[in-house]
């Protein structure tokens, strides 16, 4: 028998959005990989394609902050979200994300090594915290991106305070156009950013291994077609072109208007202007994605402690 539990089959309902005997089969198939088991739906046409935003559980806060042509978002973990809401915790967020702005690099060891505003260093202000607030926390990642000329444009989706919330977003436009030109041109695309979830920049950057996992799904699917091999590579083909199409950032299409690519809206925002602009690099930290989020069966954990 498959090494899952009924939990198990819960959680893949919820992911793939599939029944719960098609669930428990698809389990049953993989020896209880859950990630596999959407992966199995998926190439069988039972699941809707996995979505980060549906991993996103840990509480926090990401912030972001920019200095010239420098920005960084910073991702701190707290147990709760009641924690998220402290002065105290928000604070700490706030000052360390603008510590992280003078670390080179994305190093987060480097940015809890650094020197704190209060004294000490970051790392002895986060074990501070823990201490005072009663609740385990962390600082899980940093992101930095700069350019030589132009400007970085932050936004921050459904603000808890300035500069810190759930969704932060950085865009990097590299260009001599005035800063009131980028500053609106990379709003549109932040808030464009914060909505469509693009993984990479371009095609050419996107993971190997989510490429090759996709590419995986969409053979399963041409196999079931029973269509010649020439036509499955082909469908094949077009498969992962249409993934590389609708994750990169520069092919999406805008959604302000549903139809124009956001490179082509980069390029006529720097014709109009009258001088390039470049869209060089991006951040999008969503609180908690690609974090399972622990749930506990209270009245089994009650059940067990009482002997029942």
């Amino acid at each position: 028998m498959a090494a899952y539990t009924a939990a198990d089959v819960k959680t893949l309902r919820e992911r793939s959005g599939a029944g719960m005997m098609d669930c428990k089969k698809a389990l049953d198939e993989t020896n209880g990989d859950i990630e596999a088991a959407v992966d199995a739906l998926r190439a069988k046409g039972l699941a809707a394609a996995a979505k980060k935003s549906s991993r996103t559980a840990a509480e926090g806060l990401v912030g972001v902050a920019v200095t010239g042509t420098r920005g960084v978002a910073v991702e701190v973990n707290s147990e709760t979200d009641f924690v998220a809401k402290n002065e105290q915790f928000q604070d700490f967020v706030r000052k360390t994300t603008e510590v992280a702005l003078g670390v080179d690099g994305d190093d987060v060891e480097a940015l809890k090594s650094a020197a704190y505003p209060d004294g000490g260093s970051v790392a002895d202000k986060l074990t501070n915290n823990v201490a005072t607030i009663g609740e385990n926390q962390q600082v899980r990642r940093m992101k930095t991106v700069s350019v030589a000329q132009g400007l970085i444009v932050p936004y921050m989706h459904n603000a808890a305070a300035t500069g810190l919330g759930k969704i932060g977003v950085l865009v990097a436009l590299e260009s001599d156009a005035s800063a009131d030109v980028l500053e609106g041109l990379g709003k549109q695309i932040a808030m464009h950013i914060a909505a469509a979830f693009p993984l990479a920049l371009t095609a050419e950057d996107l993971d190997a291994d989510l490429i090759a996992r996709e590419r995986k799904i969409a053979e399963e699917k041409a196999a079931e077609s029973g269509k010649p091999e020439a036509v499955q590579a082909k469908m094949v083909d077009g498969a992962i072109a249409k993934y590389a199409k609708e994750n990169a950032l520069l092919s999406q299409v805008f959604v302000m208007d549903n139809k124009t690519p956001i490179l082509d809206v980069v390029n006529a925002a720097g014709k109009e202007a009258g001088t390039k602009i470049v869209l060089k690099d991006f951040v999008r930290f969503q609180l908690g994605e690609g974090i399972e989020k622990e749930v506990s069966d209270f009245a089994a954990e009650v059940a067990a402690a009482a002997g029942i």
